[in-house]
């Protein structure tokens, strides 16, 4: 048993190592809510902003699994406390040299960061946590990024300037590390096995098919979540005729709604439910009210009420995906490597989602996007069928 657990302070530590995740996401989703504000000081293009944001994508697609590599070499504690402290200095760093090359360096520590944030935070989790209560733990652990996401759109418009946005996330890392050095207990040291051995177990994850499977299922649900959450505003006052600040709003409700799968999904697994069998009811759903959005012809408050209902039922997929990552590591170490693995599918699919739906409904319009969500969804449930062996008989040392 784990010290945590002898303690009695496993619980009090899930919830840091979720507010430390939910920071993570709130330095993602910050520039997206701060774009007017940086145009308007720095007279940045829209092409200019997009970089900003699009640097998180492409580093969690190139650095996913050695960002796990890094957690699994030097343990989570000090990985989490590593990242936090990046995320810091680099918020920093943004305001006190506001110009567009110090703010895209910035932002790239910023995404160095917030990857080991995400692969580091699941370690922890696996070593302080067993049987249900990991379920759960998992559970609760997929809901950073809808939540970090809605608490970036919400106080976005709160601050005057950017600068004092950029501030105030750095402040926020900072009570991040102190709760961290606080409440999360040194595990064993990581350096309890050869280099050569922990190569040869990587190597035999990233080849392992329920990884793999895993992460085609994370690109295959971040492609179906951000075809529609990457148009979603201007989707929305098209349909329902708000405006933009009002857009803003009911999209960060969408995103935070997405939360409660999550949450559903830690309960159902934590009580039985086959994993299976989640993943394929959850991409169904989302796969017919994405149609029915997608297709139009519906009143405005019912297609956001589907949007609503995409998000939500949606949230059951990651959460699943997550809490199986340990099933398919042969090691506890190895978690966080299966974790950025994940990532990587996760980016992927953003990227794809983004562009295949942005090409489609340039060319076609909105309706011929749900093609894109109908097939994506399909081969969603036909990756949680390929999962079951992995899942049903994990190989753990």
């Amino acid at each position: 048993m784990s010290a945590a657990n002898t303690d009695g302070r496993p619980r009090i530590i899930v919830w840091v190592i979720l507010a430390c995740g939910v920071v993570g996401a709130l330095h993602l989703g910050k520039v997206a809510i701060a774009t007017p504000m940086l145009q308007a000081d720095l007279h940045l293009g829209l092409d200019e902003v997009g970089w900003l944001t699009g640097l998180f994508a492409g580093l969690g697609l190139l650095c996913g699994a050695p960002a796990g590599a890094v957690a699994a070499a030097f343990g989570g504690r000090s990985t989490l406390l590593l990242a936090l402290g990046v995320m810091v200095l680099a918020g920093a760093g943004g305001t006190l040299m506001p110009s567009y090359p110090s703010l895209l360096a910035t932002r790239f520590l910023e995404g160095l960061g917030f990857m080991l944030v995400i692969v580091a935070g699941p370690a922890i989790l696996e070593r302080v946590t067993t049987g249900t209560e990991r379920d759960v733990a998992f559970g609760l652990w997929s809901c950073f990024m809808p939540c970090g996401m809605a608490l970036a759109m919400l106080a976005g418009p709160v601050f005057q300037t950017w600068q004092s946005f950029w501030w105030a996330s750095s402040a926020l890392a900072v009570a991040s590390v102190g709760a961290v050095a606080c409440w999360v207990p040194r595990g064993a040291s990581p350096n309890t096995f050869t280099l050569k051995a922990m190569w040869a177990d990587i190597r035999q994850l990233l080849c392992s098919r329920g990884a793999v499977l895993l992460a085609a299922g994370f690109a295959l649900y971040s492609l179906v979540f951000f075809a529609l959450f990457s148009f979603l505003p201007v989707l929305l006052m098209e349909r329902m005729d708000v405006s933009y600040r009002s857009a803003g709003v009911l999209s960060a409700l969408a995103s935070a709604i997405n939360a409660s799968g999550n949450l559903a999904a830690g309960y159902l697994i934590a009580r039985g439910a086959g994993r299976v069998h989640l993943v394929v009811i959850a991409s169904t759903a989302m796969g017919f009210s994405g149609v029915g959005i997608f297709l139009g012809g519906l009143p405005g408050p019912v297609t956001f009420l589907l949007c609503l209902f995409f998000s939500a039922i949606g949230g059951m997929i990651p959460a699943t995906l997550l809490a199986s990552a340990p099933l398919v590591a042969r090691k506890s170490v190895l978690v966080p490597i299966a974790v950025g693995l994940l990532m990587q599918g996760s980016n992927l699919g953003q990227m794809l989602g983004s562009v295949a739906v942005g090409s489609v409904t340039a060319a076609f319009g909105w309706e011929m996007a749900s093609a894109v969500v109908a097939m994506a969804t399909m081969a969603t449930g036909v990756v949680a069928f390929l999962l079951r062996p992995a899942l049903r008989h994990p190989q753990r040392i």
